[in-house]
């Protein structure tokens, strides 16, 4: 039986940036789910957003993480609020 190894985790600078902004309390709920990515890139509220091949998205509360999946790593580039359309600006 083989050990499940989790995927590297990047965070862009991008969701760095969106990172800092947050309330101590929100920027918790967002990286405790961007963590669990790493063990489960897919989990069971993703979604592969249309017309971009290989992005998704996950929701925390009223944020959402823009993220792809790469052979080896997750790479999380966009954090927002869902309600925001701006999140999804410059894709």
């Amino acid at each position: 039986m083989t050990e499940f190894q989790p995927l590297a985790l990047r965070i862009m600078k991008s969701a760095r940036k969106d990172l800092v902004n947050l309330q101590p309390k929100f920027f918790k709920q967002v990286m405790t789910k961007i963590l669990l990515l790493a063990e489960d890139p897919r989990p069971q509220d993703y979604k592969q957003l249309k017309g971009y091949s290989g992005v998704y998205r996950v929701d925390q509360g009223e944020y959402r993480i823009l993220y792809t999946i790469l052979e080896d790593a997750i790479e999380v580039f966009r954090v927002g609020k869902r309600n925001d359309d701006e999140v999804y600006e410059n894709l």
